[in-house]
């Protein structure tokens, strides 16, 4: 059953995921534009916070994209200035994803040279010091808001 299901994906147009993925994002951010996190009972609180009582990375997150769909971009830094930080790039890789979905690399071309992991190990600690950061007293300016 699992061979059926891999040559049936195998199959479909190399550009399916990048635009299933992109419509799926499209129509979250349609969702969150139209149904307000900031009101209560709309979407459930994160469990991270309801468990420990402090904010994660990805806390206000919905709330920045609410008010990216409603052009506040100054709201959307007061929720979560790191992932306003990192949207340009999302956007930017998923852009890059969607074209060479279409226009693929010549089947000789020399295979693409992997990042350093040094910048993985950059954006780990990157997160985990924002994480940290906006939690404590000095740091209360990165908590949603």
């Amino acid at each position: 059953m699992t061979g059926t299901f891999t040559s049936a994906w195998q199959r479909l147009h190399p550009a399916t995921a990048p635009l299933l993925l992109g419509g799926a994002g499209l129509a979250g951010a349609t969702l969150l534009h139209f149904v307000n996190p900031n009101e209560q009972g709309n979407y459930p609180v994160c469990p991270w916070l309801l468990v420990t009582g402090t904010w994660c990375p990805g806390c206000g997150s919905m709330r920045a994209v609410h008010a990216l769909t409603n052009l506040d971009i100054v709201g959307a830094a007061q929720m979560n200035v790191f992932f306003l930080a990192v949207l340009p790039y999302l956007g930017y890789a998923y852009g890059k994803w969607l074209y060479r979905s279409f226009r693929p690399a010549p089947p000789k071309a020399a295979p693409a040279r992997m990042p350093s992991p040094m910048w993985l190990y950059g954006l780990v600690v990157v997160i985990l010091a924002y994480w940290v950061v906006r939690n404590l007293p000095f740091g209360a300016f990165l908590a949603p808001g």
